[in-house]
């Protein structure tokens, strides 16, 4: 980008700005960045659903374990279209378990009158099910078989109102 300045500003002395500074910064390798979202995604649904025996990084390729260790300016190998099926079946089981641990909460903050607000405190508006389904497409699963499972826990739970929305 051109960045115009007034002849005034040109002759200032002191410390570089700070709009010099982030021109000269590297760019980002934007896929790199999004496979770091992931991740971070995958934890904080670990963490707030109180997930068990989930291994984050069993969910990712030998590539994609090799590119959270480097700079977010280098341009990496990312996984290909190209996955183990075990990876996509262990990536799959831990979509589910999001999406059935996610209605157990909900359900369980009714059971209690509790609202859904009052049960997640800093997630108004989350919904995990549908955090799950958009998941499902950087992890390459199908969000239909996600979507599914969601409706079916839903039935299963006696949420037949959510359920057939």
């Amino acid at each position: 980008p051109v960045l115009d300045s007034e002849d005034a500003w040109v002759s200032v002395e002191g410390p570089v700005s700070i709009v010099e500074l982030a021109l000269e910064q590297k760019r980002i390798h934007y896929p790199l960045v999004e496979h770091q979202f992931v991740l971070c995604t995958v934890l904080y649904a670990i963490m707030r659903l109180s997930l068990k025996a989930v291994k984050p990084l069993s969910l990712f390729d030998s590539k994609g374990k090799n590119a959270f260790f480097k700079d977010l300016t280098s341009i990496q190998l990312l996984p290909s279209g190209d996955m183990d099926p075990n990876v996509l079946s262990i990536r799959q089981q831990f979509l589910l378990k999001v999406v059935s641990a996610a209605v157990q909460a909900l359900c369980s903050s009714q059971d209690k009158e509790v609202s859904e607000e009052e049960y997640f405190p800093f997630e108004k508006g989350k919904n995990w099910p549908t955090l799950a389904a958009d998941l499902a497409q950087y992890l390459q699963i199908s969000e239909d078989l996600v979507r599914r499972h969601y409706v079916c826990e839903l039935y299963s739970y006696g949420m037949d109102h959510l359920g057939e929305e």
